[in-house]
Order: C-alpha cells, then structure tokens, then sequence
C-alpha cells in the first residue's frame, strides 16, 4: 500500500521548528514534504523534503512594529500571493493530507487554493486577547477537519460554529529544542542570563542592545551569558553590532557570550532571567517558567504588546528601547529570587502543559 502523502504548512522561523519537531515523530507509512511559506525554511533540513516558491518578506513576517504590511505590500508582497496559490492548487492533486501550523493566514490559503480537510494547528490565538472573527469562523468551518488550539475557550468558540476544536495542550511547550549540553564546565557565575535576539532583521540591532545593557550591569551582578541562535542566523552581524569578536561558539570583549544552537530548553533551564526578541521562544521560556524582559521600540503597535501581556501578565516585563532602562531593570530581576519565582510560576500557568504533540500525530496518522 502506497505511503500516505503530508504536505506541511508554516509561516515563519517558529511555525517551521514547530512543523518540523511534528515530523520528527510522524510514522514512517507517511512520506511528508514541508512548504515553509516564508523565509528559507532551515528547520526542516535533514527532516523533510521542503517544496514550493518561498517569500523574503522585508518585515521577515513580524508585525509588531506599525507599518510593516504597507512596507511589504511595497517591497513586492503581492507578487508572492499568486505563484504560492498556484502551488498550492497544484498541491491538491500531490497531496492526501494536509497540516497547517502557524496563523489564520495559512487557512485562508488552503482555502483560497480549494484545499480542504486540513489540520490546523493555530499558534497564534491565545485565548486572553483577541478570539476569531466571523468571517475567520466561517472558513474554518468550511476548510478544517480539526483545529488545535491553546486555550478552552478557542475550542469553545469554535465548535459554536461547527468545527471540530480541541485544546489538548501547548504544542510549543512539546517542541522546545533540547540537546542535553552539559552547562556546568562554562558557568563561571552565580547567575545566568540567555538572550534570545529574535530571528527577523533587527536581530543584530536587538543584540546589540541587549548586550550594552549587560555592560551596566554592576560587577556583583554580572552573569553568564549565553546566546540561543536560531537556525540560519550568522552570529557575525550580531558580534559586529555589540562590538565583540567572533572565535568559535563565543563572542569575546568586555562582555563574553557563550553561543549555543538548538538547545533553548537547555539554556533557560540554566538560567535565572531570559531576554528577549523573540516569538515562539519567548512563549516557551514563559511555559518553562523562567521570567522574561523585552523591550519595546516607539514604532511598535502596541496592541500587539498589550494582547500578549493580557496572556503573559507579570511573567513578562516590557520596557523601553533604551538599554539604561533594561539594564535597570534586568539588575533588579537578578536582585530578586523571590520575584523570578513568582513570575516564573506565572508563566507556566498562563502558556500551559505540553500534551498536543500526542494529539496532534493522532489526528494527523489516522
């Protein structure tokens, strides 16, 4: 009997590393491919074969900041609309199943393309800000089999509306990369800080900064610090912006970082306060229960601030662009154990246990 034929669908550095920890743990009778919408798809390397026409997106797909859609609707957005439709319709026939990770927009996808029957994983709705439209409703209905969601009241919502929803659990909180690196012959401190820069284009900026504000730092506070580097960034750019040199897996000056790929379960595990640029890390590092400080920048929307803090609440503190003030406030975190644990334990309430991943490979291997 012929392998039962999957085409994965994500949108962005997190959606793929999601996409591809599922496949990992897909049965052998399935013959996956991967369409990684946006970017270069990295995740799935050595995974999964990766087809259809990719976009490189100016905003890397972010829209935190305001503007960002009308600068890639200039930077030639809608040319990429068109060629990934045409895929996808070409997928119908190639295909016996679908599965889509990521947001809303991969849904409207399938069904502009008229693929239907699909799973979607919905990474993005959280439950504590914005729920579906009706519009949003009405093609799910018409284009899902099943949805996983991360909160009750999603699934609620949804089957309201006759789609078949569950909330078994946090997939992000299944799909936390970890590989077992022993941390303790590079501890040199008391304290540990991980940085996590992001994965879009200010990542080198976001760095920099990150690091002046590790500069402030009083010396009883200085902490070991390590780098979690996504998946096809250059740690080059990033040295380069917080004027460190490069050699090997550290960035040496008066400040050294410590560089590690693929272990961020590792590294927050290791450390005491995380900052943070991120998406889907900065929600699993919450899930882990490791407090969080991000900065926000004046171009921000901050809607999208005030969504994520409805879920994160005091897990995650926000303050300004400015690395006096981060630096102020990351001095004040490591100067307090009681206050990390509290919010540590925030975190992990509000993001959730893992459990879809067991679900989800259920649903998708029937």
């Amino acid at each position: 009997m012929a392998a039962k034929r999957l085409l994965v669908i994500s949108n962005g550095h997190g959606e793929d590393s999601i996409g591809a920890a599922i496949v990992r743990r897909l049965p052998s009778t399935i013959a996956v491919s991967a369409y990684p919408t946006l970017g270069s798809g990295g995740s799935y390397d050595g995974v999964c074969a990766i087809v259809g026409p990719r976009a490189h997106l100016r905003s890397s797909g972010s829209r935190v900041a305001r503007g960002t859609f009308a600068g890639d609707v200039r930077a030639g957005l809608l040319s990429t609309i068109l060629p990934g439709i045409a895929f996808a319709r070409r997928a119908r026939r190639d295909y016996d199943e679908f599965l889509v990770v990521g947001d809303f927009v991969g849904v409207l996808g399938c069904w502009l393309s008229g693929i239907r029957n699909i799973v979607w994983v919905d990474v993005y709705k959280t439950g504590f800000g914005r729920g579906y439209g009706g519009i949003e409703r009405r093609i799910i209905a018409r284009t899902c089999r099943m949805v996983f969601v991360r909160h009750q009241s999603l699934a609620d919502d949804l089957r309201r509306a006759g789609v078949d929803a569950r909330a078994a659990g946090n997939v992000m909180m299944d799909t936390i990369p970890r590989t077992g690196v022993d941390l303790a012959p590079l501890r040199s401190h008391p304290l540990a800080v991980t940085l996590l820069p992001g994965s879009r284009a200010q990542t080198a900026d976001n760095f920099a900064l990150q690091v002046e504000a590790l500069r402030r730092l009083p010396e009883a506070l200085a902490p070991d610090v390590f780098l979690a580097l996504a998946p096809g960034v250059d740690p080059q750019p990033l040295a380069d912006a917080a004027r460190l040199a490069l050699k090997g897996d550290s960035m040496l000056g008066d400040t050294t970082v410590l560089i590690v790929r693929g272990a961020l379960g590792d590294l927050v595990d290791a450390s005491d306060v995380v900052l943070s640029q991120a998406g889907t890390a900065t929600v699993q590092t919450l899930g882990l229960g490791k407090p969080v400080i991000s900065f926000t920048r004046p171009n921000d929307r901050m809607s999208r601030h005030r969504d994520e803090s409805a879920l994160f609440g005091d897990a995650r503190i926000l303050v300004k662009e400015d690395p006096a003030e981060l630096s102020m406030t990351l001095a004040s975190l490591l100067s307090d154990a009681q206050g990390r644990t509290r919010r540590g334990a925030i975190g992990r309430e509000r993001i959730g246990p893992p459990g879809a991943m067991d679900a989800i490979i259920a649903e998708v291997a029937r």
